[in-house]
């Protein structure tokens, strides 16, 4: 094993889309709308709230229509009762037709010889760009598209946001608006005036009334000049994005730094904010890595420059996660520091193989162990406490070494049948696991990938939750079989 530098690495690259998303400013503009009937209207209306100065060409508009022209939600509407012609399109900036055939092409023709972009009403295959499902709290405006594929999804999750989204989200927006001048008066670019719209974010998304002149001055006034460096201990969780904290994504998105460890999921990586420079301190069971004293000297050196500096671990920090030595070297370099937990590896395995660590009638103890010491040898424990059946026994870090652990336990009186799990890559699409007594451990991990975290559980609750395992397994053979 030898000691390697920490890596500068980069987050991944976007995966193709589907169409780009922009949004387009017309206060303003003239907008140029052909043809009839509801579509047309709402899309009318869609262009006057953006502020646009909107022409509809109908030859015979509906009431709906002149109704909406009589009283835009901004902008103007004007009706022409009269066909469109080409001369309509000068100037404008962008034009709708809900027209079919000949005439449609017609329009999107003249439209492209002005330069202006066009969209023909459920017709893709004609138009420059495509509308969203929106979700409005103006000035934040949420589009969904789905490339035409979908218009059910999209409506779908429209209504998710909508429940999500307070009504008075869009008067937050308003007083940031305002605040924006202020703030750049009194925070210097970088840490401190991101923590500051990072409160309001979060002051914002949790209001349900508008903002009151004394909420906003409460939060100016928690924001000091400066703002000192800090070193976060984040718990990643066991592998699963979807079950790191909020408060573990929130100080992803506070971070000027991320220092993280191998077995830290891409995925998960993605919740930071792409400024974030990402440094890979290495940290993977028996490879190489860069020694924990080279990781606190960069941590305290980056906090000490005033960075925003997360150390992502696996799992929660607090954990086999040396967070003592590196809580130590914060301390002892003056460096603020917090610690946010994670769902360590216990508890994500014993939910991914659904086998409960306790037995309220048999298993009152769990007992969390290292499967190797720090010289890489097997820990010195007192084994006797492994044998008590009373105990879930659960070993971290203890594949490489299960085969010199089995000795110990047999020796201090377990029995060879004592029902055993192990499980890598648990909560993650990579999982796998082993059912069997602990005679046949050691050579069942010989089928496992030991560069991926591995988890073995030992005795107390293990047996009825093999039992259950086992149930539920033969179900399915059955369900499987037509049974």
């Amino acid at each position: 094993m030898s000691h390697v530098p920490p890596k500068s690495t980069r987050p991944s690259r976007l995966t193709p889309l589907a169409a780009l998303p922009v949004f387009m400013s017309l206060s303003g503009a003239r907008a140029i709308v052909a043809g009839e009937g509801e579509a047309a209207v709402w899309k009318a209306e869609m262009l006057a709230a953006a502020g646009a100065d909107v022409e509809v060409y109908a030859p015979a508009p509906c009431e709906e229509l002149n109704a909406m022209a009589a009283k835009p939600p901004a902008g103007s509407v004007v009706v022409v009762r009269r066909e469109w012609c080409p001369a309509d399109l000068v100037r404008s900036k962008i034009a709708i037709g809900s027209l079919e055939g000949a005439e449609a092409k017609a329009f999107v023709a003249a439209a492209r010889a002005q330069g202006v972009p066009v969209n023909i009403i459920d017709a893709p295959h004609l138009s420059d760009f495509s509308f969203g499902t929106i979700v409005n709290r103006a000035p934040v405006t949420i589009a969904i598209g789905t490339d035409g594929t979908a218009p059910v999804l999209a409506q779908a999750i429209r209504t998710k946001i909508e429940a999500l989204l307070h009504p008075c989200l869009g008067a937050w927006a308003e007083a940031g608006r305002g605040l924006r001048e202020h703030i750049k008066s009194r925070l210097p670019m970088g840490a401190a005036r991101r923590a500051l719209w990072q409160r309001f974010a979060v002051t914002a998304l949790t209001a349900r009334a508008a903002p009151g002149t004394g909420e906003v001055e409460e939060l100016l006034a928690k924001s000091p000049p400066t703002r000192r460096g800090l070193v976060t201990l984040v718990g990643a969780g066991p592998g699963d994005p979807e079950l790191l904290t909020l408060k573990g994504m929130r100080a992803l998105q506070s971070a000027d730094i991320i220092l993280y460890d191998r077995l830290v999921s891409p995925e998960i990586l993605e919740l930071a904010r792409r400024e974030a420079r990402r440094m890979l301190v290495g940290k993977a069971g028996g490879g190489d890595h860069c020694s924990q004293q080279d990781i606190n000297a960069l941590m305290v050196r980056l906090a000490q420059s005033g960075k925003q500096v997360v150390r992502l671990k696996g799992g929660d920090p607090m954990v086999f996660g040396r967070a003592a030595e590196e809580l130590d070297a914060c301390r002892r370099a003056g460096v603020s520091v917090e610690v946010v937990p994670g769902i360590t590896a216990a508890l994500g395995a014993a939910a991914a193989l659904q086998m409960p660590l306790t037995d309220r009638a048999h298993t009152g103890r769990v007992q969390f162990a290292t499967g190797h010491s720090q010289a890489g040898s097997v820990p010195d424990h007192d084994w006797a406490t492994f044998a008590d059946p009373s105990v879930t026994n659960v070993f971290y870090m203890g594949a490489r070494k299960f085969g010199e652990i089995l000795p110990h336990l047999i020796g201090a009186g377990l029995s060879p049948q004592t029902a055993a799990a192990a499980i890598t890559a648990a909560t993650t699409p990579r999982q796998r696991s082993v059912h069997c007594a602990i005679h046949e451990l050691p050579e069942r991990l010989a089928e496992f990938d030991t560069s991926q975290p591995c988890l073995i559980l030992v005795g107390g609750s293990m047996a009825r939750s093999a039992e259950a395992v086992s149930s539920r397994l033969s179900d399915l053979d059955h369900l499987a079989c037509g049974r």
